[in-house]
């Protein structure tokens, strides 16, 4: 049974927990990177975007204050699809006020992929909330964790934590690339996104796969009808 099929609860529960893994690495590696404890976990609760931290740590850590600019836009340029996500999602989570500022911190791949996985509005509420707060405790109290550790497990290949929120996401979009449309638009995808890898800076050849997906889709929408 896949990850989308099981009850919306357990689906939070387990996304949370593999997602959170990751961010003990995190941790670690914002540390060794120069940041202290206390900025570690400022940035994983004030950015709360995995891909987002670790480019910034990333690019931060190769020239220190110089490299500040590029270390914000480069996590800039990650997290952006984050706002697409808040698009797609507004009609279905419709939060006012104060709920409205709490939904978009929670807005990540993963509560989108659950709440779009779901069936039904109620489902697909549930999946986004649970699913946001289940990561957010989490990927923070692991952070925690990997901050106190250090450079003990500096690199998440070292126990296969690299692996944990890419099988946990992959897990959740399998549904619905099963068909013959959704299996091109991925791969579609993936190829161009790991060839502009080669000559793109950190975090366009993300930007760039998602917008091709997208406009792949619109047209193969578009031949449809």
């Amino acid at each position: 049974m896949s990850l989308g099929k099981g009850p919306v609860g357990s689906v939070a529960l387990s996304v949370g927990f593999a997602v959170g893994i990751y961010g003990v690495s995190f941790g670690a590696l914002s540390v060794t990177a120069g940041f202290d404890i206390w900025q570690t976990i400022a940035l994983s609760v004030l950015m709360f975007s995995g891909g987002s931290q670790f480019a910034f740590v990333a690019v931060f850590a190769s020239g220190g204050l110089a490299a500040l600019p590029a270390a914000i836009t480069s996590a800039w340029l990650v997290g952006i699809r984050n706002g697409f996500y808040a698009l797609s999602l507004a009609p279905t989570i419709g939060p006012r006020g104060f709920m409205k500022i709490l939904a978009s911190q929670l807005t990540i791949d993963e509560s989108t992929a659950v709440s779009t996985s779901r069936t039904g509005l109620k489902e697909q509420r549930a999946g986004f909330w649970l699913t946001g707060i289940s990561v957010f405790v989490f990927w923070n109290s692991a952070t925690v964790i990997g901050a106190l550790l250090g450079g003990v497990v500096s690199d998440p290949k070292v126990f296969g934590l690299d692996a944990a929120a890419a099988a946990a996401l992959f897990a959740l979009v399998w549904p619905r690339i099963q068909n013959s449309i959704g299996a091109l638009i991925a791969a579609c995808s993936i190829v161009l996104s790991c060839l502009f890898a080669l000559v793109l800076p950190s975090g366009f050849p993300v930007l760039a796969g998602a917008v091709i997906a997208v406009l792949i889709g619109f047209w193969f929408e578009g031949r449809r009808k």
